[in-house]
């Protein structure tokens, strides 16, 4: 009888984390490109870059869009 993995082995797997393109964000929010990186380079929207590639995690996505409503209910 074989016996288990070491519980090292089982450690579970973060969540993916999902990341969108400046394309995706712009078809989103329906901006233009130059609209969406002045977002990024105000810090208004956060991302990250990979190699000259710049990500957005959905999760900033959210958050800007909330930020925003939260704004203009005030």
């Amino acid at each position: 009888m074989a016996s288990p993995p070491p519980a090292c082995l089982h450690v579970e797997a973060a969540p993916a984390l999902d990341l969108l393109t400046v394309p995706q964000v712009m078809a989103s929010l329906q901006l233009s490109r130059s609209a969406v990186y002045d977002l990024l380079r105000t810090g208004q929207l956060a991302s990250i870059t990979l190699g000259r590639a710049r990500r957005i995690p959905v999760y900033a996505l959210t958050d800007f869009i909330r930020t925003r409503l939260e704004q203009e209910a005030a």
